[in-house]
């Protein structure tokens, strides 16, 4: 990849892992519109690993806290907001990485044309203004019970269909659960933890096992801007969202969409 395709790749995939607009969706209109050639595996790698670090260092403080107080209170009655919370997304992530596990080939073969991602972009676009639109918005984080959890584990492991978006399908859940906007992108952002780590260690065994030349430089590139990108898009969506709501989101899905749908019939 040139310089400038590594630029523009590396901030598309750090923006898009954590808004609720497909980063599959958006990956492929380079191909479609510049004609470039496939990312290639271990750029997929370094982009996951920029993601990763950003989402990890912004909430630090929230890992810490869950994390002890998971320690502390492990599988006895006396649990804290923090260790429930921690509980949550070990039961969140389950659905993903089961119904991932048994349809992975079933996934890659047959989802992955640019008709399915168009139209999921779409779908769940309208999906996430119902829930916006109908949602009562009045529960935090900490209001959370094993049941919502598991209910937001099932809509992420729908994401394993590309288009759907990881971030748009948990917010809808989260949103249709009765949680406010700013709880709903939080629980999103905290899920997509395990998720991108387990992902990102899948494709990293994949890439050992090519006998393939690595471009460092490009990976440097990839996890910085990645990085960056991601931070910002964090930090700018928490701020704004309980203000400008899901609609500029579903706006833009429909927009991407109808592209992405012209590209196929015409």
């Amino acid at each position: 990849m040139t310089l400038f395709e590594i630029i523009v790749l590396a901030i598309i995939q750090g923006i898009t892992e954590f808004l609720p607009i497909s980063s599959s969706a958006h990956l492929i209109l380079p191909s479609e519109l510049l004609g470039w050639d496939n990312q290639g595996l271990a750029f997929d790698v370094a982009v996951h690993v920029g993601s990763l670090l950003a989402v990890m260092i912004y909430f630090r403080q929230d890992i810490a806290r869950m994390m002890v107080a998971w320690l502390q209170s492990g599988f006895t009655s006396q649990q804290t907001d923090d260790s429930k919370l921690a509980w949550w997304v070990i039961i969140a992530t389950i659905p993903a990485v089961v119904i991932g596990f048994l349809a992975k080939d079933f996934i890659e073969q047959y989802t992955r044309s640019a008709l399915i991602i168009a139209c999921t972009t779409i779908v769940f676009g309208l999906l996430l203004w119902y829930a916006d639109a109908t949602g009562k918005l009045r529960k935090n984080i900490y209001q959370l019970t094993w049941k919502s959890s598991l209910v937001i584990g099932l809509a992420q492991a729908l994401a394993l269909i590309p288009g759907t978006s990881r971030s748009g399908i948990t917010m809808t859940a989260g949103l249709m659960l009765g949680m406010d906007r700013e709880s709903a992108a939080r629980f999103s952002f905290l899920l997509s933890i395990p998720v991108i780590l387990g992902a990102g260690l899948i494709k990293t065994l994949d890439l050992l096992q090519l006998e393939t030349q690595v471009d460092w430089e490009a990976l440097f590139y990839g996890i910085g801007l990645s990085f960056v990108s991601a931070y910002a898009c964090i930090y700018l969506f928490l701020s704004w969202i309980s203000k400008i709501g899901m609609l500029p989101f579903v706006i833009y899905r429909l927009v991407l969409g109808a592209v992405l749908l012209g590209f196929v019939f015409w």
